[in-house]
């Protein structure tokens, strides 16, 4: 599927059709290279969320999961203990698996870490691709890669590093949506728009 358009008219990626929220998400986040801590650690917790799940199941819980897990700050995630986790389980605006909520707790230890060994997790992701984002040419959504040897190189360095449930694959997504890779597609109006970015 190449892009295709909404009653405004505008080619979009054909993953983002299907619901206002999505195509918000699309037209004003979706590849815009981010540079801000806070956003980083909120991206891979919901990317870490989202796996056997749809991204759109997660958008419509985002603001659930900014009050569950203090706004993505990473330091007081990191405290968070067991009874957190078990008020987590019974919380309704969020994903309630048991071993995802530990794992984003987990991730924001080492989260912490990597910051601190780093100077910043900007600095270290944005390591990985020479500090310039990766501008792909896709014509479909077939053309769109799972995972790329950069996602299993970030998957890799960040289970090494403590990290769970970042997988190549929830690696990619997250690299995507943080602007690491413009997996606009070519016929899609927001590819020259990120590409400026």
């Amino acid at each position: 599927m190449t892009a295709s358009t909404v009653s405004d008219g505008k080619a979009r990626c054909g993953w983002a059709l299907s619901d206002p929220l999505y195509i918000r998400y699309h037209d004003r986040e979706w590849g815009v290279p981010l540079h801000d801590d806070r956003r980083l650690f909120e991206f891979l917790i919901l990317e870490g969320a989202q796996a056997g799940l749809s991204w759109i199941t997660i958008l419509r819980k985002r603001d659930g999961y900014r009050r569950a897990f203090a706004d993505f700050d990473a330091e007081r995630v990191a405290r968070f203990g067991k009874r957190d986790v078990e008020r987590l389980l019974r919380n309704e605006e969020i994903v309630r698996n048991r071993m995802k909520i530990e794992a984003a707790i987990q991730n924001a230890r080492a989260f912490l870490d990597v910051r601190q060994a780093e100077g910043s997790f900007d600095r270290f992701l944005w390591r990985l691709v020479d500090r310039q984002p990766i501008q792909n040419r896709f014509k479909t959504l077939r053309d769109v890669p799972a995972e790329t040897r950069e996602s299993r190189a970030l998957s890799s360095e960040l289970k090494k590093r403590g990290f769970r449930f970042v997988g190549p694959t929830i690696c990619y997504a997250f690299m995507q949506a943080v602007g690491v890779v413009n997996d606009h597609l070519l016929t899609c109006f927001r590819h020259p728009q990120v590409r400026k970015t």
